[in-house]
């Protein structure tokens, strides 16, 4: 059975987000609607959000947030489609929740655990693209090898990748179970309290999605997106992305580098971003109530003019 899903750093996410009642958002991660909830709550009737998510399961969830207001709107893409959805310089903020959801983590059929065994998928959108199983079917081991310790940061990457192929000669691999029960009998030192598949599942499934690349292209889209002033705010739940977004702030903060001697306004070597505050957590009480929450780190970044 799934949890009922409790949004991570709900009130600071927000607390973040909002730097006008009447303006227009974008919850670039919809999922069931925790963060979407909140930020209608503090909207004026002049207000709007717009939500993006391509799980069919969360679009069927928005469909009842569109009949019951009318400032709400909800397009059922990918959240790199960003710059196709909202005009430039529209938007008060953007809020990025990252990663999977607790539902789509409990749900078996879904395939992102290796707690729960059923069909080995992982795809975020279960129409599009290939699951997990059918990548795994025909990828190169030494193109594996190199998924495995770029995403997953996997120490045993080559030995794990390996242990994937000949088990797939013997027979396709198409259970989450199969998968976990071969990872963890090919990795070698298993890590306390983690389940010596994390790694490796976590890899694949951001291959799958094909999320990082996903992560910078919403991150170049949102700051085109957002009118001076406005906010992006990014939750991250492992150091891959985490990075990803405090690079990305870091180098809007500094500019366009300019050659030293070359003539250039001083307007074009400003940067797009302000930084806002430092990397938030969250408390020691909400772990408590939802030790999902303990990976997160949520970063603030604001649009200058």
């Amino acid at each position: 059975m799934s949890r009922v899903h409790q949004p991570v750093l709900l009130g600071e996410a927000i607390a973040a987000l909002m730097v006008s009642t009447d303006g227009t958002y974008v919850d670039g991660t919809f999922g069931r609607g925790g963060h979407s909830a909140r930020i209608l709550e503090a909207l004026s009737p002049r207000g709007s959000l717009l939500a993006l998510d391509q799980d069919p399961e969360a679009a069927a969830v928005a469909e009842q947030f569109v009949l019951q207001d009318a400032r709400f709107a909800f397009q059922a893409v990918n959240f790199c489609a960003l710059a196709d959805c909202v005009a430039p310089a529209s938007l008060q903020g953007v809020l990025l929740d990252l990663g999977v959801s607790s539902p789509q983590l409990d749900d078996p059929e879904r395939g992102f655990s290796f707690s729960h065994d059923g069909p080995l998928d992982m795809r975020m959108n279960p129409n599009a693209g290939e699951s997990a199983a059918t990548w795994l079917a025909h990828v190169d081991e030494a193109e594996l090898a190199g998924v495995l310790k770029e995403f997953g940061e996997e120490r045993f990457a080559r030995r794990i990748a390996a242990a994937i192929v000949a088990a797939r000669n013997e027979a396709p691999i198409e259970r989450t179970g199969q998968l976990a029960e071969i990872v963890s009998a090919a990795n070698p030192k298993w890590e306390q309290h983690k389940h010596p598949a994390t790694r490796s599942f976590q890899a694949i499934r951001l291959q799958v999605n094909g999320e990082l690349d996903a992560l910078r292209s919403v991150l170049s889209a949102s700051v085109t997106a957002l009118a001076p002033g406005g906010r992006l705010v990014v939750i991250s739940f492992h150091s891959l992305e985490d990075r990803i977004v405090k690079r990305f702030i870091r180098d809007a903060a500094r500019g366009q580098y300019v050659p030293p001697g070359v003539p250039i306004r001083h307007e074009a070597q400003r940067g797009a971003l302000r930084p806002i505050g430092k990397a938030v957590m969250p408390s020691e009480e909400e772990i408590a109530q939802n030790p999902r929450s303990r990976s997160a780190v949520m970063r603030i970044a604001e649009r200058l003019a």
